[in-house]
């Protein structure tokens, strides 16, 4: 049986530092254990429309969880502060 899981802030927070500290998606994903499309969504969610060092578009942690929270409230379910 599958169970599935919502990222967390402090799953955020580590793919952030991850990414900057090198880190490909596809071992962001092995370290959190999940899938690597989870972290292409989680990037696509969290980023900004500036740029970072290497002239990519930056993450941010924050704002990903902040769409996250909007998307449950328009789905109608709470908001996890996770």
């Amino acid at each position: 049986m599958r169970t599935y899981k919502h990222l967390t802030m402090t799953d955020r927070l580590r793919i952030e530092k991850w990414l900057k500290m090198g880190m490909k998606p596809r071992e962001v994903a092995d370290k959190l254990r999940v899938h690597v499309s989870t972290i292409y969504r989680e990037l696509k969610r969290g980023e900004t429309g500036g740029l970072d060092r290497n002239l990519r578009k930056a993450y941010n942690p924050v704002l990903a969880q902040q769409r996250v929270q909007e998307n449950f409230k328009r789905r109608g379910k709470s908001a996890v502060n996770s």
